[in-house]
């Protein structure tokens, strides 16, 4: 994963966070002898990586409402 972090193009953005919160990144970044910007990728993309493992894929969502619509009643059945 850092090797394709590295090998991304940078593109730069302006956003504003709590002062504690820069603070600790500061903080960090400095402990770690880290580039702040390399921290909040990492942190950004474990972010996101975990929101997507908690998050069932479209497609089998998709398959199991269409199952349910087509075998709603054989589903009835066997749960009897």
């Amino acid at each position: 994963m850092t090797q394709a972090i590295a090998t991304q193009p940078k593109v730069k953005f302006a956003t504003q966070m709590s002062a504690d919160i820069l603070a600790l990144l500061r903080d960090t970044a400095q402990q770690e002898g880290r580039q702040i910007q390399a921290i909040l990728d990492e942190a950004l993309r474990e972010y996101f990586e975990a929101r997507q493992k908690n998050k069932p894929h479209r497609q089998v969502m998709e398959a199991l409402q269409a199952s349910m619509a087509e075998f709603d009643s054989l589903y009835d059945e066997l749960s009897k």
